[in-house]
């Protein structure tokens, strides 16, 4: 793949560029949501067995990672406590245990497969520049399916008999139709279309790093397809927003920049009140450009908070519960990470993941300016911060568990005992 003979992959490398590049293979039986944790549990299993030969020590791994390790640990242990509150049952407890190991598990597991093993960012670059290739073949086909009258959905994988959220997961699905607007949409190879457009995001900054021109192209056209094609309105937000925000980050310490700001913020100072209600204007045209969705989000939200406050403060109430008609029967605290942790795990359930996300979050945004791996996972962790507002992560990490992989190896670039980092990962301008 990327790798040169001098060079010869490793076997976690060899893993994680197949299972990337096969991506359209694996979702047209169905597979995607199965694969990615077992991918995760295999390379936990090569993480404790490098430790356990001696070839790795405990000590390389930060403690950035630690903490996403017990903080994970703890979202077992508050889902147990829930169960216990609300008297669930044992039946209950083991398949929301066995949830948890193909959800939250794998945040902490791909970060320390990173941190620990021994894989290159070139490796990761290839794989989702050939996938985009792959995708910029099939295009076509996507695209003519609902004019020449082909069915939205091809099959129901029978993969969904080992258990998921819904049939969504293991359905090979060529396009949708908008309700009320009687038009097509595009979700790909992910479960509904703004989960498309999130991996294409977190693919384009990703193939944005891969050092070949023409790959490089390749990559970054075939997920702006996904991207745009999804119609997410926080795929596009996140596009604009996260690509400046990471190059300001990462020169932060150069002068020119700040020169160029100073204007920026003595115009803000002077049309501040227009500028608040410009933003004010652009977020009601955010919301009116699927009005629908956005009053069921809101809904969701609403009745995520009362019942959250009211009966499960702490440990929230365990299991995932579908709302009234008023919310389409939608489960309650979807479509948002941290209402749907507050419902279903409580206060503490939340602080699980808000105290390893910030900690990363605060560590790479120092640190963005001094290589090309820790500001390529700043900005994925940033999309990943942004989304946690739009989507339920952990139900979606087993489609952008790569740029989990790349976050945990920037973090380990950062521990004191760290590996020399490679050339690759290093920022020539600095």
């Amino acid at each position: 793949m990327a790798a040169s003979a001098d060079h010869p992959q490793t076997p976690s490398e060899r893993l994680i560029g197949r299972a990337i590049a096969a991506t359209w293979l694996l979702w047209l039986v169905g597979a995607l949501y199965i694969a990615g944790p077992v991918i995760g549990w295999l390379l936990a299993g090569m993480v404790f067995a490098e430790i356990y030969l001696g070839r790795k020590s405990l000590a390389i791994i930060p403690s950035s990672v630690w903490l996403w390790l017990g903080s994970m640990a703890a979202m077992l242990v508050i889902l147990w406590a829930g169960h216990a509150n609300f008297s669930l049952g044992t039946a209950q407890t083991v398949k929301s245990s066995i949830g948890w190991a193909k959800g939250w598990a794998l945040i902490a597991l791909f970060p320390l497969a990173g941190a620990v093993l021994d894989i290159r960012l070139s490796v990761i670059t290839r794989a989702v520049c050939r996938l985009g290739m792959w995708t910029l073949i099939i295009l076509p086909f996507f695209l003519i399916a609902p004019f020449a009258g082909l069915p939205e959905m091809l099959w129901v994988s029978p993969m969904k008999a080992v258990g998921g959220p819904g049939p969504e997961y293991f359905a090979t699905i060529l396009y949708t139709i908008e309700p009320g607007a009687g038009t097509p949409r595009w979700q790909f190879f992910a479960p509904w279309s703004p989960a498309a457009g999130m991996v294409a995001v977190i693919y384009i900054f990703i193939a944005a790093q891969e050092k070949e021109l023409v790959w490089r192209i390749v990559g970054i056209t075939g997920f702006l397809a996904i991207a745009v094609l999804s119609q997410s309105r926080l795929a596009l937000l996140a596009i604009a927003l996260v690509a400046p925000v990471t190059l300001a980050i990462a020169r932060v310490d150069r002068g020119w920049l700040w020169w160029l700001m100073a204007p920026a913020v003595f115009m803000i100072g002077l049309f501040g009140t227009e500028l608040i209600a410009l933003i004010e204007q652009l977020s009601n045209d955010f919301s009116a450009a699927r009005a629908d969705s956005s009053r069921v989000r809101a809904a969701l939200g609403r009745i995520a908070l009362e019942r959250w406050e009211n009966e499960a403060f702490w440990f929230g109430h365990g299991v995932v519960e579908n709302g009234p008609h008023l919310v389409e029967y939608m489960p309650i605290g979807s479509h948002h990470s941290w209402y749907g942790l507050l419902f279903v795990k409580g206060l503490l359930g939340a602080l699980a993941l808000a105290a390893p996300l910030s900690v990363t979050f605060i560590l790479l945004l120092w640190h963005a300016r001094h290589g090309a791996l820790q500001r390529l996972s700043f900005a994925l962790t940033l999309v990943l911060v942004l989304y946690s507002f739009g989507e339920n992560l952990e139900i979606l990490a087993y489609l952008f568990w790569p740029a989990l992989v790349l976050v945990g190896k920037a973090l380990a670039d950062l521990h004191p005992t760290r590996r020399n980092p490679s050339s690759e990962d290093k920022d020539p301008a600095t």
